[in-house]
């Protein structure tokens, strides 16, 4: 009886999380444009939306900014948590305090803040301010996925390294960075997807003319979602999905690997 109704709750929270989502990739494939009937198969949005320079712009700037944004704040945050490894644990509580307000602060605040430093300086909002703006937001996310793996760390063996001749340089690469990869791969996963999500920041840090999916979604609410973007939002969660079962399957093979080795 207790694992039926376990098994039922677990249904109907996967269904809760999952049935808008089908929901839309459903009505992607809907011939009509209303949501409240179904006219019939077709991959015409399909079609439409691969041919709309608009949607493509912003389905680019959306990708490169996430792209760029998670990979700097990737390298710069993985060198702060080297900085940090090093302190002695009290400055490092106050440093991970410090790191932590960004991620709960409000995202309007953020953005308003990041905004007014650029116009301050006299910097035009453009696609620059933007992925500077998300670089800002996401290295406080790397350093929180990259910080429990140092933690974790066996430091003797990097001595050990040392002690037999490798430079620090080759001891981090080849003792440290394998040790950490999953805590680094985890961070830039987490802000590329941040950065494709964010909405607020973009829409105050973009200049004229730069869109990314979240904001042209927001500038057609008034007129009104045409289907394209169902179409366009069904990609981005099939590619989603598709990248996070090949790095869990190949987390898994490295996880097994490892144990045999052991």
């Amino acid at each position: 009886m207790k694992k039926t109704f376990k098994g039922i709750y677990l249904a109907i929270i996967i269904l809760f999380l999952y049935m808008p989502i089908v929901t839309l990739m459903v009505l992607s494939f809907n011939e009509g444009k209303t949501m409240n009937a179904w006219v019939g198969f077709s991959l015409k949005w399909y079609k439409e939306m691969f041919e709309n320079r608009i949607i493509m712009e912003a389905l680019t700037n959306t990708l490169t900014i996430a792209f760029w944004a998670a990979t700097v704040a990737t390298i710069v945050g993985v060198t702060a948590c080297i900085g940090l490894n090093a302190m002695k644990e009290k400055h490092r509580s106050v440093f991970m305090g410090l790191n932590n307000i960004p991620l709960l602060n409000a995202d309007i605040v953020t953005g308003i803040s990041l905004m007014l430093s650029f116009l301050l300086f006299g910097i035009s909002l453009n696609y620059g301010t933007v992925l500077f703006a998300h670089i800002t937001f996401c290295i406080p996310y790397v350093i929180l996925s990259v910080m429990p793996k140092f933690r974790q760390l066996e430091n003797h063996t990097y001595e050990a390294a040392l002690d037999l001749g490798a430079s620090p340089a080759y001891a981090f690469f080849k003792v440290v960075l394998p040790d950490i990869m999953p805590g680094i791969i985890s961070g830039f996963l987490l802000s590329f997807t941040m950065s494709v999500d964010d909405f607020v920041i973009t829409h105050f840090t973009r200049g004229v003319g730069i869109n990314t999916i979240s904001t042209l979604i927001y500038s057609q609410v008034r007129v009104g979602i045409r289907p394209t973007l169902y179409a366009l939002s069904t990609i981005i969660f099939v590619a989603v999905l598709i990248v996070l079962i090949i790095v869990n399957v190949i987390s898994n093979k490295k996880e097994e690997t490892r144990h045999e080795k052991n």
